[in-house]
């Protein structure tokens, strides 16, 4: 297909600009967008806009190497760390991947999910899900000690996956534990990210990650 090509033509071309220019970072910026230096752009300065362009960069090519259906089908756009999901998949499924795919980029802060499923039927009962989603949703929102606009959370066939970055280990305990209390809830997938804490030139062990199932 046309688009296809053109799409896939592009994300090379910026994969390219982003490691063969190492003294002109103002391609990759103008590159993605073809947005060049907006207001928005002045007021967020232009280094942030470099780190989205970034960020966007290597978000289309990990969604390429998923599957050229969910790279065709769902749009990204980053703001600050920000990244924003649009778009209409065939499965549940392919929307977990792409959530999660968009956690798994180093510097995403937030991921906003607005893909929608074009074939409902491939959920066994997608308005329980849809429920179950809600209420750990809900339930993270008025809890104090979580900071729940680090977290994404999908529903398939009552297995709810929690996706992230969780600012301490006893922070995902809690949200995994909101999960499990939650009825008809079956299993739940942790695929969040632990931050290392801040010191001052410690000894630290870097950066954890969750990828388990409770």
């Amino acid at each position: 297909m046309r688009v296809s090509l053109l799409k896939n033509a592009l994300v090379f071309a910026l994969v390219a600009a982003t490691f063969g220019l190492s003294g002109c970072a103002t391609g990759v910026a103008v590159g993605v967008g073809a947005a060049g230096v907006t207001s928005a752009q002045k007021e967020k300065g232009f280094g942030a806009s470099i780190d989205d362009a970034e960020i966007e960069i290597v978000l289309n090519k990990r969604l390429l190497d998923e599957g050229s259906d969910i790279f065709l089908d769902v749009n990204t756009e980053v703001e600050e760390g920000r990244v924003l999901l649009a778009g209409s998949v065939e499965t549940v499924e392919q929307r977990l991947n792409a959530v999660r795919v968009a956690w798994g980029v180093e510097g995403v802060n937030e991921v906003i999910n607005e893909i929608e499923i074009g074939d409902e039927d491939s959920v066994i009962d997608f308005t329980r899900d849809t429920w179950i989603t809600t209420q750990l949703e809900t339930t993270l929102l008025f809890d104090g000690a979580v900071s729940s606009i680090d977290y994404s959370v999908e529903t398939v066939n009552q297995t709810v996956y929690v996706m992230g970055i969780a600012r301490s280990d006893d922070e995902l305990e809690r949200v995994i534990g909101h999960a499990k209390d939650i009825d008809y809830v079956r299993r739940v997938v942790s695929y969040v990210r632990i931050l290392e804490p801040e010191n001052d030139g410690g000894d630290g062990n870097g950066e954890n990650s969750g990828d388990g199932t409770s």
